[in-house]
């Protein structure tokens, strides 16, 4: 059906002279694109046939790769895009965003969250909790909506796999210890579900809030001195009591103590305002902000509650919209969409809560009036459009030729339009980089001699070991992610399933995920310490395949990164490597 195509004669003889069976090989070349090749073998011998279907799944292992254009278009004005397809074909995809709000790349901040390949509590967490808003900035069609249903009834469904005996949440599915901030936020997540409808276990809300109610009673803050403080000690209390408030189970007396004390930080005042306000205590939370200002001093938190300067006027942002705030709320809005706009990287903790602070004040407020746009794609016939939600998106083919997209504004205000283009490249990034990290990567056999990756014998048995060094730049370093992709024509030994001995010398992973062409390792690693993982392997498959890059960075904080090339491996019949 076109993905594979035969490479050589397509037709083989094979000559019995005796009962028994003989291999016979053909070589096919996978075409770029991707889906299900079907492949027919037939076998003719005098008036005997026989044949057999076999299914072979296409696939592109490489990340996604997003390119956008964005442009103003004054009231009465036009603009057109012209742009190509970005990535192989069947992965590439293409919309075209307008918006009369300023723009906050929602298109692909979404898909961001959505294609993020990590899945502990924040993160399972973050790809939901957007979604619940969605509707409130995007015109959705009834495809879209179901899509969105099922999403979120996933993220409900996994989050039941994070829950320990305390009734707390775990940061990764099968832990014994809570995660205290991603108990605060799961947990938000969920009440906000079920208050729009969706199912939520009554057991897993029970058990929560009673996990959440015992560990806001006992709370006390750190000292400053201690091992154990960090920034955000307070803002983790206060997102602990707004939660319950929003349970209504709200715990008075320690948000009374919590207001009280001295050197409380600025994020958490803001919270613990809205701790008030969903208790119905309006006239404590307004006396509670009527000094304090949206300005938060720039910072990037690589664990505890995974914040940042933007996540935190969010969060500030949520607040003003709980307490009808409306002109404090626009200046926060809008400096969201200045950064949400720019060509940044953002955490996923910090994408998702801006998107669904968003969503809640465009929800509650309603500031955007109904606006008009016409539009033509391609060779296409013009289409005039219009939307009362603040943002519109319209699919583009361009598989299919649609290379250009005219928007012309017959409204009487100021729109933002956007072309934003999606799609997984033939080879994936080639060069190496190390910054603030170092990793190594050596392939060996089972006594630990090094081998060459690049051609190996058909059914041998190695390993891939990766060596991850924090050189010591900026201290330790939380929740750093080990992303291995390796070669279809390469099987992954499971070492927990497979009852495969374990290596010496080999560091004790916080979580890995062992998934069919990948594996994913989860640590956190010391000042001018390293860190050696090994994952067994074996030849599996003869033929020629390309081998992804080899990737490690810190899940909150891509600055601290290191990654290896990708390039070509062979897996070759042994006798062939013998001659």
């Amino acid at each position: 059906n076109g993905l594979v195509k035969v490479r050589g004669n397509s037709t083989k003889t094979v000559k019995f002279s005796s009962i028994g069976d003989k291999i016979v090989n053909f070589d096919l070349d996978v075409m770029e694109n991707v889906g299900i090749a079907k492949v027919k073998i037939i076998a003719t011998s005098g008036r005997e046939k026989s044949y057999q279907e076999i299914e072979l799944d296409v696939r592109n292992p490489n990340p996604y790769v997003t390119n956008v254009q964005e442009i103003v278009v004054e009231a009465g004005k036009n603009h057109t895009f012209n742009f190509s397809p970005v990535g192989m074909m069947g992965t590439n995809t293409g919309v075209v965003e307008v918006s009369n709000i300023p723009p906050i790349n929602m298109g692909e901040r979404l898909q961001y969250l959505l294609r993020y390949p990590h899945g502990c509590i924040e993160q399972t967490t973050s790809s939901g909790f957007p979604q619940l808003y969605v509707s409130r900035l995007l015109k959705t069609d009834k495809a879209m909506d179901e899509k969105i249903k099922n999403n979120i009834a996933a993220t409900i469904d996994r989050l039941k796999l994070f829950q320990v005996a305390s009734g707390g949440l775990a940061y990764w599915p099968g832990d014994n210890e809570e995660s205290y901030w991603g108990s605060n936020y799961a947990g938000h997540f969920l009440l906000e579900a079920k208050e729009l409808g969706y199912n939520v276990p009554s057991n897993l809300l029970n058990n929560w809030k009673k996990f959440q109610k015992k560990v806001a009673r006992s709370w006390s803050p750190a000292n400053s001195n201690s091992h154990y403080y960090y920034q955000n000690d307070h803002l983790m209390q206060a997102y602990r009591l707004y939660t319950l408030a929003l349970a209504d189970a709200p715990e008075l007396g320690a948000m009374n103590r919590l207001r009280e004390m001295k050197n409380l930080s600025n994020n958490a005042k803001w919270r613990l305002a809205a701790a008030y306000a969903a208790a119905g205590k309006k006239a404590v939370a307004k006396k509670m902000i009527a000094r304090l200002n949206t300005n938060i001093k720039p910072y990037q938190e690589l664990s505890n509650t995974y914040g940042s300067d933007l996540r935190d006027r969010a969060m500030i942002l949520e607040t003003l919209t709980l307490m009808n705030e409306r002109t404090k709320a626009t200046k926060v809005v809008w400096d969201l969409s200045k950064n949400l706009s720019q060509d940044r990287w953002f955490s996923t903790q910090t994408v998702a809560y801006s998107l669904l602070a968003v969503g809640k004040y465009t929800g509650r407020n309603k500031a955007t009036k109904k606006f008009t746009f016409a539009y033509k794609i391609g060779n296409k016939s013009n289409v005039n459009a219009g939307s009362n939600s603040p943002i519109v998106q319209i699919p583009v083919n361009v598989d299919d030729g649609d290379r250009k997209t005219t928007i012309k504004n017959t409204s009487k205000t100021t729109l933002y339009a956007r072309v934003i283009l999606s799609g997984q490249p033939t080879i994936g990034d080639s060069t190496a980089a190390a910054n603030d990290l170092k990793i190594a990567i050596r392939y060996t056999d089972m006594k630990g001699n090094m081998i060459d990756p690049s051609l190996i014998p058909q059914g041998t048995d190695f390993v891939a070991e990766v060596s991850v060094t924090n050189p010591g730049l900026r201290g330790k370093y939380n929740e750093m992610a080990l992303t291995q992709i390796f070669p279809s024509g390469w099987e992954i030994y499971n070492t927990r399933m497979n009852k495969v001995k374990a290596f010496s010398n080999t560091h004790e992973a916080e979580y890995q995920d062992f998934r069919d062409d990948r594996v994913h390792t989860y640590f956190d690693i010391g000042t001018k310490n390293t860190h050696i993982y090994r994952v067994q392997l074996n030849a599996a498959y003869e033929g020629r395949y390309y081998m992804p890059t080899v990737e490690c960075s810190a899940m909150y904080d891509n600055s601290i990164s290191a990654r290896q090339p990708g390039k070509w491996v062979e897996v070759t019949n042994s006798k062939s490597i013998a001659n």
